[in-house]
Formats: C-alpha cells, sequence, structure tokens
C-alpha cells in the first residue's frame, strides 16, 4: 500500500524536492508499514517557501476580497468532489477509520474554505463620524507572510483551518503538517492552485521541531498560528512573543464533561463516546473527565460499558470500522503508561486497557470509575482512548472541580433542566461548551481555549481579527488649532 506524493514540499505553486533533507517515513498506522517518504525542509527550503510567499502575498492582497472567495470556494468544490479520495489519503495517513475520514475531515477543511470564500468579499472597515465634521475611517488589511504549524489528528482540516482566514483577509502562507502526518496538507496545497490560488500564496514544507522553530523565528513573518500541545505552545509562543509576530495557539485540554442525574442516559453515553473515543480519543478538546452524578452513577457505567464493548475494532479503510488504532507507535506507548498508572494509582478499570494482538497501533478503548480529583489520569491531558469517571454530589461541586485545571478548551453538560445547562457553562473555565452535546465544531463557531489551553480564536468572523490588522485613518475637515 502506498501513498507517495509527487514530492515532499509545495512552493510556488509546484511540488519541490531536496533529498538531502532528514528522511522520514510515513507508516500507516493499522499496519505499521512505510507507505510513503518525505524529506525535511532544508534551510534553502524554508527559505524559497519564505521567498516566495513575500513575493507573491501583495498581489493577492491587492485583488478584490470578492475575487479571493471565489479562489476559496472553487477549492471547497473541488475538495467536496475528491471527498472520498481524499478520505482515503487521511485515513492511510492517520489511521482513523475511513467512516469517520468521510463525514469529518476533508468535508470540514472545504466548509472552512466555502465559508471564509463567502467571507472575504464582506471585509471592509468603517465610518466613525466626529465634532465639527472630522472623521475617522478604518482600514482592514492583511498582517503578511503567516506560518502555520499543524497537529497529527486532523492535517487536512487544519490546514484548511488556517489557510482559510488567512487567504480570505490577504495574507500568504507556509504551512509546515506535522511529521507524522505530512500528505493531507500537500493535496490542499495542490488543489488550492488548481483552484487558481496564485504561486506562492499557499505553500507546505516538511519537517521537525527545528523547521517549525526556523519558520517562527524568521523576520519575514508576520504571524504564527500553531495547534499543537501546551508545551510546544509556550515554546512557539514564546519566540514569536521576542519578535512581537502575531499568534494563534489552539493547545491542548483535560476538559469536563458533567452528567447531571436527569439527564438522559442514552444522549450522555452517547457524549461521552463522542467525548473520548472519537479518531481513538486523539482530539484536543476531549472531554476525559466525566463527572456522573451519584444517583445515576452504575447506570451510566452499565451502559457506557455495553456501548464501549460493541465498538467495530479493524480494518480502518472498511467502512464498518468505527475505532482505529493510535496514530504512531510512540503514542500508543503514552497511551499505555497512563494505563497503568490509572490502575496503579486505585481507578477501577471498567473496560479496555490493553493493546490488542494484531499489526498496527491498536489499543482497547478504556474506561476508569471511581477516580479522584488527584489521579494523574484526571490531571494530565493523555491524547488517547482513556476516559476518567468521576463522582459528585451537586452543582457547585461540580463547577469547582471541573475548573480546578490549567486547562480550558471546552466543557460539556448534560442535563433535562436547560436553565441549569446554561448556568453551568456560564460558570466553566472554557472557551467552547456543549449543552446535551459533545465535540462538535462548525466552522461558523469560533473555536479555542482559555488559560493554558491557548489564545486567540479559529473559525468564524473571529478568526478574521486574527489574520488581519485595522489602521485609522483621521480625516480633518477644517484647519489645524496648534498651541504654537
Amino acid at each position: 500500500m502506498k501513498a507517495q506524493p509527487p514530492a515532499s514540499h509545495f512552493i510556488n505553486g509546484a511540488y519541490v524536492e531536496d533529498t538531502s533533507g532528514t528522511l522520514i517515513d510515513v507508516i500507516y498506522p493499522a499496519t505499521g508499514e512505510v507507505i510513503a517518504q518525505v524529506h525535511a525542509a532544508t534551510p534553502a527550503v524554508v527559505d524559497q517557501a519564505l521567498a516566495s510567499a513575500k513575493a507573491a502575498q501583495g498581489e493577492w492582497a491587492a485583488m478584490s476580497g470578492t475575487e479571493r472567495g471565489r479562489v476559496l470556494r472553487r477549492a471547497a468544490d473541488i475538495i467536496r468532489a475528491r471527498n472520498r479520495d481524499l478520505s482515503v489519503l487521511e485515513t492511510l495517513d492517520t489511521g482513523k477509520p475511513l467512516q469517520e475520514t468521510l463525514v469529518a475531515d476533508a468535508t470540514s477543511g472545504a466548509d472552512a474554505l466555502e465559508y471564509f470564500g463567502g467571507l472575504a468579499g464582506a471585509l471592509t472597515g468603517e465610518h466613525i463620524p466626529l465634532g465639527g465634521g472630522d472623521f475617522v475611517y478604518t482600514v482592514r488589511e492583511p498582517l503578511g507572510v503567516c506560518v502555520g504549524i499543524g497537529a497529527w489528528n486532523y492535517p487536512t482540516q487544519i490546514a484548511c483551518w488556517k489557510a482559510s482566514p488567512a487567504l480570505a483577509c490577504g495574507n500568504a502562507m507556509v504551512f509546515k503538517p506535522s511529521e507524522t502526518t505530512p500528505l493531507g496538507a500537500l493535496k490542499v496545497a495542490e488543489i488550492l492552485h488548481e483552484a487558481g490560488l496564485p504561486a506562492g500564496i499557499f505553500n507546505v514544507v516538511q519537517g521537525m521541531g527545528e523547521v517549525g522553530a526556523s519558520l517562527v523565528t524568521d523576520p519575514r513573518v508576520a504571524k504564527v498560528s500553531l495547534t499543537g500541545s501546551v508545551p510546544t505552545g509556550q515554546k512557539v509562543y514564546a519566540a514569536a512573543a521576542a519578535e512581537m509576530k502575531h499568534v494563534t495557539m489552539e493547545l491542548g485540554g483535560k476538559s469536563p464533561m458533567i452528567v447531571f442525574d436527569d439527564a438522559n442516559i442514552e444522549d450522555a453515553v452517547g457524549g461521552a463516546i463522542l467525548g473520548n473515543f472519537y479518531s481513538s480519543g486523539q482530539v484536543c478538546s476531549n472531554g476525559t473527565r466525566v463527572f456522573v452524578q451519584k444517583g445515576i452513577k452504575e447506570a451510566f457505567l452499565s451502559r457506557l460499558k455495553e456501548r464501549v464493548e460493541a465498538a467495530v475494532i479493524g480494518d480502518p479503510l472498511d467502512e464498518a470500522t468505527n475505532f482505529g488504532p493510535m496514530v504512531s507507535e510512540g503514542q500508543l506507548g503514552i497511551v499505555q503508561r497512563y494505563i497503568d498508572k490509572g490502575v496503579e494509582e486505585g481507578a477501577r478499570l471498567v473496560t479496555g486497557g490493553a493493546r490488542l494482538n494484531r499489526d498496527g497501533f491498536y489499543i482497547q478503548p478504556t474506561v476508569f470509575a471511581d477516580v479522584t480529583d488527584d489521579m494523574v489520569i484526571a490531571r494530565e491531558e493523555i491524547f488517547g482512548p482513556v476516559m476518567s469517571v468521576l463522582d459528585f454530589d451537586d452543582e457547585a461541586e461540580a463547577i469547582a472541580r471541573a475548573n480546578d485545571t490549567p486547562y480550558g478548551l471546552a466543557g460539556g453538560v448534560f442535563t433535562a433542566d436547560l436553565t441549569r445547562g446554561h448556568r453551568v457553562v456560564g460558570a466553566l473555565q472554557a472557551g467552547s461548551c456543549w449543552i446535551n452535546t459533545y465535540n462538535l465544531a462548525p466552522v461558523e463557531a469560533p473555536f479555542g481555549g482559555v488559560k493554558m489551553s491557548g489564545v486567540g480564536r479559529e473559525n468564524s468572523k473571529a478568526a478574521i481579527e486574527h489574520y488581519s490588522q485595522l489602521k485609522s485613518v483621521y480625516v480633518a475637515m477644517g484647519p489645524v488649532d496648534a498651541p504654537f
């Protein structure tokens, strides 16, 4: 099974190769086989990408927003037309089941391109009247060259989520995918170019941390947008701050999901599955601390166990499969160590906990009950299919414990009392919240965290603020009054 791209990088409208860069194996997580190889960008390749972006950006910015939007909308149409092929590639790249990638990856990327393509022509300033006939008008300007750094869990979606608002505002972008999943972003670049994007406006370079660091610190770069872990985000944020660059940081979390005793148990179990086991648990906003009110705890756990053990674990390319492998052997090892720690600390293993005896990086979906707030599995982000179920008595206690974390990416509540639902999410320290569902992320809604989970917002009109800057122009209509 092969998925070899024409070359490692896409720069200035064409595929580019430099075999002197470090060789990176692309491994299919379901089998462990190498399905492609790419080379990390050399300093010369990074320079080529940034130079082409810098040279092309001015002409792109000078086009009308309507013209820019037309290109993005064409790209969205092409992605939708090729959704199956792109979804198969995403499955090969990540190991996520095709059942999932067909509806959640390239399609979400197309939604972003379509949404920001429609918004591009509506990006205007405002007129601010002042006394004596004077007035101020504002102009929304692009930032220049933006750098996007992607994560391995949603490679195609993240490339589009970052490119779409950046390009709509008239910026150019150099995007570095995760070295674990380098393939999807190349297809995005190819399709954007096919849709009419001028050469140099969206470039893809491969590599590990040192390539990302060279992009972040380059003086030609005006803005950095990262999706990744908190430790990586802290390094990138600090490096960008040293040069006063704009940043968006979409980082990790240890998000709470609170289930009250009046909740529909079937829906709450479904929400807990979406918030813990979709993408084999490799989702930043996952609600991995599931607080269940004591009155329904055992009923919730019983139904949860039944449904989790009914997961179809198998070949991700078989559309009947709904739970696939971890993205890599390294990530599998991390998850196994956390499971061992949960058992060691005295949590009750309800189901799962074992690596599967088959090729690839498979581990069972795992549920722990009787988890306490001080356990490592309740404090640290695992980024795998491990759910911690914690008991609680009343609303005030649930809110206080839910907020007792350095993270603040997401949160959810399940209850039949919608007044309580709104009250509880109003008290949660989190950027994205759900009532009676979990982990839905439509492009129309802002997405991002508070506290250690990041800064800035992706998607929605809010993203425009992070990829543009305002210029204020004061117009005087009378004589200048100076003191001397």
